[in-house]
Protein backbone atom coordinates (compact mmCIF):
# COMPACT_ATOMS: atom_id res chain seq x y z
CA UNK A 1 0.00 0.00 0.00
CA UNK A 2 2.74 2.45 1.01
CA UNK A 3 4.77 1.62 -2.11
CA UNK A 4 1.72 2.07 -4.30
CA UNK A 5 1.08 5.56 -2.86
CA UNK A 6 4.77 6.43 -3.16
CA UNK A 7 4.84 5.41 -6.81
CA UNK A 8 1.91 7.74 -7.46
CA UNK A 9 3.23 10.58 -5.30
CA UNK A 10 3.61 12.95 -8.27
CA UNK A 11 -0.05 12.51 -9.18
CA UNK A 12 -1.16 12.90 -5.56
CA UNK A 13 0.93 16.05 -5.10
CA UNK A 14 -0.61 17.58 -8.21
CA UNK A 15 -4.07 16.72 -6.85
CA UNK A 16 -3.30 18.33 -3.48
CA UNK A 17 -2.00 21.56 -5.03
CA UNK A 18 -4.77 21.80 -7.62
CA UNK A 19 -7.73 20.99 -5.36
CA UNK A 20 -6.55 23.05 -2.38
CA UNK A 21 -5.89 26.03 -4.67
CA UNK A 22 -9.26 25.70 -6.38
CA UNK A 23 -11.19 25.22 -3.10
CA UNK A 24 -9.38 28.21 -1.59
CA UNK A 25 -10.30 30.35 -4.59
CA UNK A 26 -13.99 29.35 -4.46
CA UNK A 27 -14.31 30.39 -0.82
CA UNK A 28 -12.24 33.53 -1.38
CA UNK A 29 -14.54 34.69 -4.19
CA UNK A 30 -17.66 34.33 -2.05
CA UNK A 31 -16.06 36.42 0.70
CA UNK A 32 -14.73 39.03 -1.72
CA UNK A 33 -18.10 39.48 -3.44
CA UNK A 34 -19.74 39.95 -0.04
CA UNK A 35 -17.12 42.57 0.88
CA UNK A 36 -17.94 44.37 -2.37
CA UNK A 37 -21.60 44.49 -1.21
CA UNK A 38 -22.82 42.56 -4.24
CA UNK A 39 -26.39 41.31 -3.77
CA UNK A 40 -26.68 37.56 -3.02
CA UNK A 41 -28.75 36.85 -6.13
CA UNK A 42 -26.02 38.34 -8.35
CA UNK A 43 -23.37 36.41 -6.41
CA UNK A 44 -25.30 33.20 -7.11
CA UNK A 45 -25.42 33.88 -10.85
CA UNK A 46 -21.69 34.70 -10.93
CA UNK A 47 -20.52 31.69 -8.94
CA UNK A 48 -22.83 29.20 -10.65
CA UNK A 49 -20.91 29.80 -13.87
CA UNK A 50 -18.17 27.58 -12.41
CA UNK A 51 -20.59 24.63 -12.37
CA UNK A 52 -21.71 25.44 -15.91
CA UNK A 53 -18.07 25.43 -17.08
CA UNK A 54 -17.36 22.23 -15.15
CA UNK A 55 -20.27 20.38 -16.78
CA UNK A 56 -19.17 21.58 -20.23
CA UNK A 57 -15.60 20.52 -19.43
CA UNK A 58 -16.64 16.96 -18.56
CA UNK A 59 -18.51 16.78 -21.87
CA UNK A 60 -15.99 18.30 -24.28
CA UNK A 61 -12.47 18.51 -22.83
CA UNK A 62 -11.60 15.08 -24.19
CA UNK A 63 -11.38 16.73 -27.65
CA UNK A 64 -8.41 18.79 -26.40
CA UNK A 65 -6.76 15.73 -24.85
CA UNK A 66 -7.23 13.73 -28.04
CA UNK A 67 -5.69 16.52 -30.10
CA UNK A 68 -2.56 17.39 -28.06
CA UNK A 69 -2.16 14.55 -25.53
CA UNK A 70 -2.49 14.38 -21.76
CA UNK A 71 0.64 16.25 -20.67
CA UNK A 72 0.22 19.19 -23.06
CA UNK A 73 -3.50 19.39 -22.30
CA UNK A 74 -2.74 19.36 -18.57
CA UNK A 75 -0.19 22.17 -18.96
CA UNK A 76 -2.59 24.27 -21.06
CA UNK A 77 -5.56 23.86 -18.74
CA UNK A 78 -3.64 24.35 -15.47
CA UNK A 79 -1.96 27.46 -16.88
CA UNK A 80 -5.33 28.93 -17.90
CA UNK A 81 -6.72 28.17 -14.43
CA UNK A 82 -3.79 30.01 -12.84
CA UNK A 83 -4.15 33.00 -15.17
CA UNK A 84 -7.87 33.31 -14.38
CA UNK A 85 -7.05 33.42 -10.66
CA UNK A 86 -4.76 36.41 -11.29
CA UNK A 87 -7.35 38.24 -13.38
CA UNK A 88 -10.08 38.51 -10.72
CA UNK A 89 -8.71 41.50 -8.76
CA UNK A 90 -7.76 43.41 -11.92
CA UNK A 91 -11.39 44.32 -12.69
CA UNK A 92 -14.25 43.67 -10.26
CA UNK A 93 -16.93 43.30 -12.93
CA UNK A 94 -19.70 40.76 -12.44
CA UNK A 95 -19.86 39.86 -16.13
CA UNK A 96 -16.08 39.49 -16.28
CA UNK A 97 -16.00 37.38 -13.13
CA UNK A 98 -18.82 35.17 -14.42
CA UNK A 99 -16.78 34.49 -17.55
CA UNK A 100 -13.71 33.71 -15.44
CA UNK A 101 -15.72 31.30 -13.29
CA UNK A 102 -16.94 29.45 -16.39
CA UNK A 103 -13.37 29.20 -17.73
CA UNK A 104 -12.15 27.99 -14.32
CA UNK A 105 -14.83 25.29 -14.18
CA UNK A 106 -13.96 24.07 -17.66
CA UNK A 107 -10.22 23.92 -16.96
CA UNK A 108 -10.55 22.23 -13.56
CA UNK A 109 -12.86 19.58 -15.07
CA UNK A 110 -10.23 18.93 -17.74
CA UNK A 111 -7.34 18.74 -15.30
CA UNK A 112 -9.25 16.31 -13.06
CA UNK A 113 -10.11 14.16 -16.07
CA UNK A 114 -6.42 13.95 -16.99
CA UNK A 115 -5.21 13.17 -13.46
CA UNK A 116 -7.91 10.56 -12.89
CA UNK A 117 -7.15 8.96 -16.25
CA UNK A 118 -3.59 8.45 -15.03
CA UNK A 119 -4.83 6.94 -11.77
CA UNK A 120 -7.09 4.58 -13.67
CA UNK A 121 -4.25 3.53 -15.99
CA UNK A 122 -2.07 2.61 -12.98
CA UNK A 123 -4.75 0.52 -11.29
CA UNK A 124 -5.07 -3.24 -11.29
CA UNK A 125 -7.80 -5.53 -9.99
CA UNK A 126 -5.74 -6.11 -6.84
CA UNK A 127 -5.16 -2.47 -5.92
CA UNK A 128 -7.91 -0.35 -7.46
CA UNK A 129 -10.18 -0.39 -4.37
CA UNK A 130 -7.31 0.93 -2.24
CA UNK A 131 -6.34 3.43 -4.92
CA UNK A 132 -9.96 4.61 -5.17
CA UNK A 133 -10.07 5.17 -1.39
CA UNK A 134 -6.68 6.94 -1.21
CA UNK A 135 -7.64 9.32 -3.99
CA UNK A 136 -10.92 10.27 -2.32
CA UNK A 137 -9.31 10.87 1.09
CA UNK A 138 -6.62 13.07 -0.49
CA UNK A 139 -9.27 14.93 -2.51
CA UNK A 140 -11.50 15.78 0.47
CA UNK A 141 -8.61 16.69 2.77
CA UNK A 142 -7.29 19.01 0.05
CA UNK A 143 -10.67 20.74 -0.17
CA UNK A 144 -10.76 21.11 3.61
CA UNK A 145 -7.17 22.38 3.76
CA UNK A 146 -7.93 24.93 1.06
CA UNK A 147 -10.47 26.57 3.37
CA UNK A 148 -7.84 27.35 5.98
CA UNK A 149 -5.62 29.18 3.48
CA UNK A 150 -8.30 31.88 3.25
CA UNK A 151 -6.77 33.37 6.40
CA UNK A 152 -3.67 34.37 4.42
CA UNK A 153 -3.93 38.00 3.32
CA UNK A 154 -6.76 40.49 2.97
CA UNK A 155 -9.52 39.15 0.65
CA UNK A 156 -9.92 42.66 -0.79
CA UNK A 157 -6.30 42.71 -1.98
CA UNK A 158 -4.19 40.94 -4.61
CA UNK A 159 -2.24 38.59 -2.31
CA UNK A 160 -4.85 35.80 -1.85
CA UNK A 161 -5.54 35.63 -5.60
CA UNK A 162 -1.81 35.46 -6.28
CA UNK A 163 -1.50 32.62 -3.77
CA UNK A 164 -4.30 30.71 -5.52
CA UNK A 165 -2.52 31.20 -8.84
CA UNK A 166 0.75 29.96 -7.31
CA UNK A 167 -0.90 26.76 -6.05
CA UNK A 168 -2.55 26.10 -9.40
CA UNK A 169 0.75 26.73 -11.22
CA UNK A 170 2.72 24.50 -8.85
CA UNK A 171 0.29 21.67 -9.65
CA UNK A 172 1.86 21.63 -13.11
CA UNK A 173 5.29 20.60 -11.86
CA UNK A 174 4.85 17.11 -10.31
CA UNK A 175 2.77 15.71 -13.16
CA UNK A 176 4.90 17.35 -15.85
CA UNK A 177 8.00 15.66 -14.38
CA UNK A 178 6.47 12.21 -14.19
CA UNK A 179 7.96 9.47 -16.36
CA UNK A 180 4.73 7.49 -16.53
CA UNK A 181 3.27 6.95 -19.95
CA UNK A 182 0.13 8.92 -20.69
CA UNK A 183 -3.08 6.86 -20.81
CA UNK A 184 -5.17 6.57 -23.94
CA UNK A 185 -7.70 9.36 -24.44
CA UNK A 186 -11.32 8.33 -24.62
CA UNK A 187 -14.82 9.71 -24.32
CA UNK A 188 -16.85 8.66 -21.28
CA UNK A 189 -19.75 6.35 -22.02
CA UNK A 190 -23.16 7.47 -20.78
CA UNK A 191 -26.64 6.07 -20.46
CA UNK A 192 -29.36 8.52 -21.47
CA UNK A 193 -31.12 10.39 -18.67
CA UNK A 194 -34.50 8.92 -19.50
CA UNK A 195 -33.18 5.35 -19.67
CA UNK A 196 -31.41 5.67 -16.33
CA UNK A 197 -34.41 7.40 -14.72
CA UNK A 198 -36.65 4.51 -15.78
CA UNK A 199 -34.28 2.04 -14.14
CA UNK A 200 -33.41 4.11 -11.07
CA UNK A 201 -35.42 7.30 -10.67
CA UNK A 202 -34.35 7.58 -7.02
CA UNK A 203 -30.67 7.47 -8.04
CA UNK A 204 -31.03 10.23 -10.63
CA UNK A 205 -33.15 12.40 -8.31
CA UNK A 206 -30.73 11.89 -5.41
CA UNK A 207 -27.67 12.87 -7.43
CA UNK A 208 -29.42 15.98 -8.79
CA UNK A 209 -30.56 17.11 -5.31
CA UNK A 210 -27.12 16.41 -3.85
CA UNK A 211 -25.59 18.61 -6.57
CA UNK A 212 -28.01 21.42 -5.68
CA UNK A 213 -27.17 21.13 -1.97
CA UNK A 214 -23.39 20.85 -2.20
CA UNK A 215 -23.11 23.30 -5.11
CA UNK A 216 -25.25 25.81 -3.23
CA UNK A 217 -23.24 25.45 -0.03
CA UNK A 218 -19.80 25.66 -1.68
CA UNK A 219 -20.84 28.77 -3.60
CA UNK A 220 -22.86 30.57 -0.92
CA UNK A 221 -21.58 29.18 2.38
CA UNK A 222 -18.95 31.96 2.61
CA UNK A 223 -21.63 34.53 1.69
CA UNK A 224 -23.89 33.21 4.46
CA UNK A 225 -21.01 33.36 6.96
CA UNK A 226 -20.23 36.96 6.03
CA UNK A 227 -23.89 38.01 6.23
CA UNK A 228 -24.28 36.57 9.77
CA UNK A 229 -21.21 38.47 10.93
CA UNK A 230 -18.35 35.96 10.81
CA UNK A 231 -14.92 37.38 10.01
CA UNK A 232 -12.57 35.78 7.49
CA UNK A 233 -10.88 33.50 10.03
CA UNK A 234 -14.19 32.18 11.39
CA UNK A 235 -15.57 31.77 7.88
CA UNK A 236 -12.63 29.57 6.92
CA UNK A 237 -13.10 27.43 10.05
CA UNK A 238 -16.85 27.22 9.34
CA UNK A 239 -16.24 25.91 5.81
CA UNK A 240 -13.41 23.61 6.98
CA UNK A 241 -15.57 21.97 9.67
CA UNK A 242 -18.41 21.31 7.22
CA UNK A 243 -16.13 19.53 4.74
CA UNK A 244 -14.45 17.46 7.46
CA UNK A 245 -17.92 16.39 8.69
CA UNK A 246 -18.75 15.23 5.16
CA UNK A 247 -15.57 13.14 5.11
CA UNK A 248 -16.17 11.58 8.52
CA UNK A 249 -19.81 10.59 7.95
CA UNK A 250 -19.14 8.80 4.65
CA UNK A 251 -18.01 5.51 6.19
CA UNK A 252 -20.59 5.09 9.03
CA UNK A 253 -23.38 5.72 6.51
CA UNK A 254 -21.75 3.11 4.27
CA UNK A 255 -22.10 0.47 6.98
CA UNK A 256 -25.78 1.34 7.40
CA UNK A 257 -26.31 1.24 3.62
CA UNK A 258 -24.94 -2.29 3.44
CA UNK A 259 -27.31 -3.52 6.17
CA UNK A 260 -30.61 -1.89 5.23
CA UNK A 261 -32.62 -1.09 2.12
CA UNK A 262 -30.86 1.87 0.51
CA UNK A 263 -33.90 3.80 -0.61
CA UNK A 264 -35.16 3.81 2.97
CA UNK A 265 -31.72 4.93 4.13
CA UNK A 266 -31.83 7.79 1.61
CA UNK A 267 -35.33 8.74 2.80
CA UNK A 268 -34.17 9.02 6.42
CA UNK A 269 -30.92 10.79 5.48
CA UNK A 270 -32.89 13.37 3.47
CA UNK A 271 -35.38 13.84 6.31
CA UNK A 272 -32.72 14.22 9.02
CA UNK A 273 -30.61 16.51 6.84
CA UNK A 274 -33.66 18.72 6.22
CA UNK A 275 -34.24 18.99 9.98
CA UNK A 276 -30.57 19.92 10.47
CA UNK A 277 -30.87 22.57 7.74
CA UNK A 278 -33.94 24.08 9.41
CA UNK A 279 -32.09 24.05 12.74
CA UNK A 280 -29.18 25.98 11.18
CA UNK A 281 -31.59 28.52 9.72
CA UNK A 282 -33.37 29.05 13.07
CA UNK A 283 -30.61 28.66 15.67
CA UNK A 284 -27.22 28.44 13.95
CA UNK A 285 -26.14 32.07 13.69
CA UNK A 286 -26.16 32.73 17.44
CA UNK A 287 -23.03 30.77 18.33
CA UNK A 288 -20.05 29.65 16.21
CA UNK A 289 -19.74 26.20 17.77
CA UNK A 290 -23.46 25.60 17.48
CA UNK A 291 -23.35 26.78 13.88
CA UNK A 292 -20.46 24.45 13.01
CA UNK A 293 -22.13 21.47 14.73
CA UNK A 294 -25.49 21.90 13.02
CA UNK A 295 -23.94 22.70 9.64
CA UNK A 296 -21.63 19.70 10.00
CA UNK A 297 -24.64 17.41 10.52
CA UNK A 298 -26.44 18.98 7.55
CA UNK A 299 -23.50 18.82 5.11
CA UNK A 300 -22.28 15.48 6.45
CA UNK A 301 -25.66 13.85 5.78
CA UNK A 302 -26.28 15.70 2.52
CA UNK A 303 -22.92 14.69 1.05
CA UNK A 304 -23.77 10.99 1.49
CA UNK A 305 -26.81 11.30 -0.78
CA UNK A 306 -24.70 11.05 -3.94
CA UNK A 307 -22.90 7.78 -3.03
CA UNK A 308 -26.22 6.34 -1.82
CA UNK A 309 -27.72 7.31 -5.20
CA UNK A 310 -24.86 5.56 -6.98
CA UNK A 311 -25.37 2.45 -4.84
CA UNK A 312 -29.14 2.43 -5.49
CA UNK A 313 -28.51 2.73 -9.23
CA UNK A 314 -25.84 0.05 -9.36
CA UNK A 315 -28.10 -2.37 -7.48
CA UNK A 316 -30.58 -2.19 -10.36
CA UNK A 317 -28.30 -2.81 -13.33
CA UNK A 318 -25.55 -5.08 -14.57
CA UNK A 319 -22.08 -4.38 -13.18
CA UNK A 320 -20.77 -3.92 -16.74
CA UNK A 321 -22.86 -0.71 -16.99
CA UNK A 322 -21.53 0.91 -13.81
CA UNK A 323 -19.15 3.32 -15.56
CA UNK A 324 -21.80 4.48 -18.05
CA UNK A 325 -24.37 4.92 -15.27
CA UNK A 326 -21.89 6.82 -13.11
CA UNK A 327 -21.17 9.23 -15.95
CA UNK A 328 -24.89 10.03 -16.23
CA UNK A 329 -25.24 10.41 -12.46
CA UNK A 330 -22.29 12.82 -12.47
CA UNK A 331 -24.01 14.84 -15.18
CA UNK A 332 -27.18 14.87 -13.06
CA UNK A 333 -25.12 16.08 -10.09
CA UNK A 334 -23.59 18.79 -12.29
CA UNK A 335 -27.01 20.00 -13.41
CA UNK A 336 -28.07 20.16 -9.77
CA UNK A 337 -24.95 22.19 -8.92
CA UNK A 338 -26.09 24.73 -11.53
CA UNK A 339 -29.64 24.92 -10.14
CA UNK A 340 -28.70 25.04 -6.44
CA UNK A 341 -26.66 28.27 -6.20
CA UNK A 342 -29.19 30.23 -8.28
CA UNK A 343 -32.19 29.11 -6.20
CA UNK A 344 -30.36 29.58 -2.86
CA UNK A 345 -29.09 33.04 -3.86
CA UNK A 346 -32.60 34.19 -4.73
CA UNK A 347 -33.87 32.91 -1.38
CA UNK A 348 -31.08 34.72 0.48
CA UNK A 349 -32.10 37.93 -1.28
CA UNK A 350 -35.74 37.38 -0.33
CA UNK A 351 -35.56 36.15 3.29
CA UNK A 352 -31.97 36.79 4.41
CA UNK A 353 -28.95 34.50 5.00
CA UNK A 354 -31.11 31.73 6.45
CA UNK A 355 -32.55 31.31 2.94
CA UNK A 356 -29.51 29.16 2.08
CA UNK A 357 -30.57 26.50 4.58
CA UNK A 358 -34.33 26.89 4.16
CA UNK A 359 -33.88 26.31 0.43
CA UNK A 360 -31.70 23.28 1.13
CA UNK A 361 -34.38 21.90 3.45
CA UNK A 362 -36.92 22.33 0.64
CA UNK A 363 -34.79 20.30 -1.79
CA UNK A 364 -34.33 17.57 0.83
CA UNK A 365 -38.04 17.34 1.60
CA UNK A 366 -38.80 16.98 -2.11
CA UNK A 367 -36.23 14.16 -2.31
CA UNK A 368 -37.75 12.45 0.74
CA UNK A 369 -41.22 12.60 -0.86
CA UNK A 370 -39.94 11.26 -4.21
CA UNK A 371 -38.05 8.45 -2.47
CA UNK A 372 -41.10 7.55 -0.37
CA UNK A 373 -43.26 7.32 -3.49
CA UNK A 374 -40.70 5.10 -5.23
CA UNK A 375 -40.57 2.82 -2.20
CA UNK A 376 -44.36 2.47 -2.22
CA UNK A 377 -44.78 1.89 -5.95
CA UNK A 378 -41.69 -0.10 -7.00
CA UNK A 379 -40.14 -3.32 -5.74
CA UNK A 380 -37.27 -3.38 -3.26
CA UNK A 381 -33.91 -5.04 -3.85
CA UNK A 382 -33.22 -7.63 -1.16
CA UNK A 383 -30.44 -6.52 1.17
CA UNK A 384 -28.44 -9.67 0.46
CA UNK A 385 -28.58 -8.88 -3.27
CA UNK A 386 -27.30 -5.32 -2.90
CA UNK A 387 -23.87 -4.43 -4.24
CA UNK A 388 -21.27 -3.40 -1.66
CA UNK A 389 -21.53 0.31 -0.82
CA UNK A 390 -18.62 2.45 -2.05
CA UNK A 391 -18.23 6.10 -0.90
CA UNK A 392 -18.34 7.72 -4.35
CA UNK A 393 -17.12 11.28 -4.92
CA UNK A 394 -19.16 13.56 -7.19
CA UNK A 395 -16.66 16.42 -7.66
CA UNK A 396 -14.58 14.53 -10.19
CA UNK A 397 -14.74 13.02 -13.67
CA UNK A 398 -16.48 9.86 -14.88
CA UNK A 399 -13.06 8.23 -15.37
CA UNK A 400 -12.77 7.65 -11.62
CA UNK A 401 -15.78 5.32 -11.81
CA UNK A 402 -13.52 2.84 -13.62
CA UNK A 403 -11.77 2.25 -10.28
CA UNK A 404 -15.06 1.45 -8.55
CA UNK A 405 -14.59 -2.04 -7.04
CA UNK A 406 -18.06 -2.98 -8.32
CA UNK A 407 -16.97 -2.47 -11.94
CA UNK A 408 -16.42 -5.98 -13.28
CA UNK A 409 -15.65 -4.61 -16.75
CA UNK A 410 -12.42 -3.00 -15.54
CA UNK A 411 -9.51 -3.62 -17.90
CA UNK A 412 -5.94 -3.55 -16.62
CA UNK A 413 -3.43 -1.59 -18.68
CA UNK A 414 0.16 -2.80 -19.29
CA UNK A 415 1.41 -0.07 -16.95
CA UNK A 416 -0.68 -1.40 -14.05
CA UNK A 417 1.07 -4.75 -14.28
CA UNK A 418 4.39 -2.99 -14.11
CA UNK A 419 3.20 -1.08 -11.05
CA UNK A 420 2.18 -4.33 -9.36
CA UNK A 421 5.67 -5.75 -9.88
CA UNK A 422 7.22 -2.65 -8.33
CA UNK A 423 4.86 -2.60 -5.36
CA UNK A 424 5.29 -6.30 -4.63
Amino acid sequence: MTRMVTSLSALLLSVILLISGNAFLMTLLGIRLSIESVSPDVIGWVLVCYSVGFVLGTLYVYHIIKRVGHIRAFAILAAIAAVTALLYPIAVSMLFWALLRAVSGFTVAGVLLIIESWFSSRASNSNRAALFAVYQVVFFLSIAGGQLIVNVGDPSGFLPFSLAAILLTLALIPLSLTRMEAPAAGKARRISFFTLARESFSGVAGSLVCGALIGGFYALGPVYATLVGLDVAKTSVFMFSAIIAATLLAWPLGIICDRFDRRRVMFWVALLASLAAVAVALFGAGNLWQLMLLTGVFIGLSSTIYPISVAITNDRMESTRIVAASATLLLSYGIGSVIGPVVMAELISLVGPEGLFMGSAGFLIILAIVTSLRINYTDDIAVEDQEHYVPAMPDSSAVLAELDPRNTEFQESPESGELNEKTG
